[in-house]
């Protein structure tokens, strides 16, 4: 069993090329205006992309560096009129272990770079791992 003293190494397998460089313009949701975005991956995980093609959807794992590690608590959204509540029960990306979860679908895919929209993180976001959305089975 995990203990909280344990640590994890995470190597992140590419990063995101966006218009969006400040993260307090950018959109909170993809849904709310974020634009296309390009996932670059690194040589070695290239084969990985095998099998995604042009109009699936995927959830991107994203590691949010400019988040506050340190942050527990806040106003939801960053609305100050609503209370504040612990960042687990939040999408906030101010929180001890920052990964962004996104929704995206795929646009277009050339070598290593995949095109994917919307997706609200900012510019030189480290991507770590790209899965599959499931569709019901019927």
């Amino acid at each position: 069993m995990a203990t909280p003293e344990a640590s994890y190494e995470v190597v992140p397998v590419g990063y995101v090329r966006s218009e969006l460089t400040d993260v307090g313009r950018a959109p909170m949701q993809g849904r709310e205006g974020a634009p296309a975005a390009v996932l670059v991956f690194s040589e070695p995980f290239i084969a990985a992309l095998d099998g995604l093609s042009a109009g699936d959807d995927v959830m991107v794992l994203c590691w949010l560096h400019r988040a506050d590690r340190e942050v527990l608590i806040v106003h939801p959204r960053d609305d100050l009129t609503r209370p504040r509540q612990g960042v687990f029960s939040t999408r906030s990306s101010h929180r001890p272990n920052p990964i962004g979860l996104h929704r995206v679908r795929i646009l277009a895919i050339n070598g290593s770079e995949v095109e994917v929209s919307p997706l609200e993180a900012v510019d030189g976001t480290p991507v770590l791992d790209v899965k599959p959305v499931l569709r019901a089975e019927r």
